[in-house]
């Protein structure tokens, strides 16, 4: 499967969940993970949407780890089923 299904999937599910899934972009941070998810008791998840089989860059894999030093979760999705474990 392409990235942008998945990632539309994603945007559908966090929202039926009463959350928000924002794009996230931040100039001048390349790397920075495709989405926010912010749900309800204040959890917030970041996103990396990759096409089914592909995995992240090296450069985005410094990011996540970088958010997982800060006590921030990060997931990356390849697949519609990895959406529904959010």
């Amino acid at each position: 499967m392409k990235e942008s299904p998945i990632e539309n999937k994603l945007r559908l599910y966090v929202e039926s969940k009463n959350g928000m899934c924002r794009k996230f972009i931040s100039p001048g941070w390349n790397g920075a993970p495709d989405r926010i998810c912010l749900l309800p008791g204040k959890r917030i998840i970041f996103v990396e949407t990759k096409a089914t089989g592909k995995t992240p860059r090296p450069l985005q894999l410094k990011r996540h780890e970088q958010l997982r030093n800060l006590g921030f979760e990060v997931r990356v999705i390849d697949s519609e089923e990895q959406i529904y474990e959010i």
